[in-house]
């Protein structure tokens, strides 16, 4: 099977700094069920790192005297999120390449490699709080099904919503759901013959479309899909996986859904983000700007016509007043911008964002549709 994830390291480690950050690595992502050199790539100073596109990467660039390039250059035009790694801050002009120096750095003798692993695990999407997955389901046809792998997905680490699980009584049902939704990196649809008979999972399956949420259809046995799902990943299950009398799926076949979840996860994490940060890069460059690159914490670091720096924090999902702390904190005495794509979230939530950028102006929102528009006039 294919790599789920890619990830690289770049530019002149020791042998033993790359035995501390392959080591760290490995224990992390083994929490998911995945294997460091099998799911995850692991590639150590290659002559050129060249990702696949639809899976989640993310590399990291150990700099020193005459440290060797690779293909950096490329890795920034595509948007590859690349972590800079000094031995301390006041070498970064003799160690790191004048083309990765725009970007923040990660002082090696402030953390090590534990550091290091993190913010690479970050960028890749690697950290438990952000593998989420909402599960679309009939609950007259598919309810075991459903909470059986909440329970297998939960055990490998994903956030996962089942509308039984995740909404409070006193909410409104309908609008967190649909903002639940938003925050989610996989809807996993149990195509069951009656799914889109019901207004809601026939929505839920839709706008999981127009928010760019991949899809992983969980096929029922003997049962013809609707051509509304050509675009969706699929996992189909054979009759004898699925108990007549109690509508749960056999370990086997949910082994085979986890997996393959995994796999539809890194892809949407990738598209998401790439194209995130591609709307960007087209809504600066068409006002006479440029995008520097992708750092820690994915961080866009983008120049203005006039001059002005910005960093930029592209938010996948939904914004909350952590992302403004963490951006403003991670890139204290720059001018700071978090981008966010506002569509399906909950009205209450919005008024709450735009709450805190009234009180609060260490960093700015600034929604996705509107980036071109915002950074046009970022001083005013």
């Amino acid at each position: 099977m294919p790599e789920l994830y890619q990830l690289a390291v770049l530019g002149a480690p020791s042998d033993q700094q790359v035995l501390e950050l392959e080591q760290i690595v490995a224990q992390a992502v083994q929490l998911f069920g995945l294997q460091l050199g099998r799911d995850v790539g692991w590639e150590v100073r290659p002559a050129t790192f060249n990702p696949n596109q639809q899976r989640s990467s993310a590399a990291v660039f150990y700099g020193g005297i005459a440290a060797p390039l690779a293909n950096v250059p490329q890795l920034l035009r595509s948007g590859v999120p690349l972590l800079p790694v000094v031995s301390d801050p006041s070498r970064v002009t003799a160690e790191i390449p004048e083309s990765l120096r725009p970007l923040n750095c990660l002082a090696y003798n402030a953390g090590g490699a534990q550091r290091v692993a993190t913010a690479l695990l970050e960028c890749s999407g690697l950290l438990p709080r952000q593998r989420r997955v909402f599960v679309s389901y009939r609950r007259n046809e598919a309810r075991e099904a459903a909470l059986q792998l909440f329970d297998a997905f939960s055990a490998r680490l994903f956030d996962v919503f089942l509308d039984t699980h995740g909404i409070a009584p006193a909410e409104d049902f309908q609008a967190m759901l649909w903002h639940r939704l938003c925050d989610s990196d996989v809807l996993v649809m149990l195509d069951t013959p009656g799914y889109f008979d019901s207004r809601w999972t026939s929505a839920e399956f839709g706008r999981a479309l127009s928010k760019g949420i991949s899809v992983l259809r969980v096929g029922w046995p003997d049962f013809t899909p609707s051509a509304r799902t050509a675009t969706a990943s699929r996992a189909e299950l054979l009759p004898e996986e699925v108990d007549a009398g109690t509508g749960r799926l056999a370990d086997v076949a949910v082994e085979r859904i986890c997996l393959q979840l995994e796999a539809v996860r890194s892809e949407s994490h990738a598209v998401r983000t790439v194209n995130l940060v591609s709307n960007l890069r087209n809504a600066v460059e068409m006002i006479g700007g440029h995008v520097a690159g992708v750092g820690v914490n994915k961080a866009v670091y983008i120049q203005l016509p006039d001059g002005k720096d910005v960093v930029v924090y592209p938010t996948v999902g939904v914004p909350t007043s952590t992302t403004l702390h963490d951006a403003t904190t991670n890139s204290p005495d720059r001018s700071v911008a978090v981008v966010y794509d506002h569509v399906g979230l909950h009205p209450r939530w919005l008024g709450h964002l735009d709450w805190l950028g009234n009180h609060i102006h260490s960093a700015r929102w600034v929604k996705a549709s509107e980036a071109g528009w915002e950074f046009a006039d970022w001083e005013a």
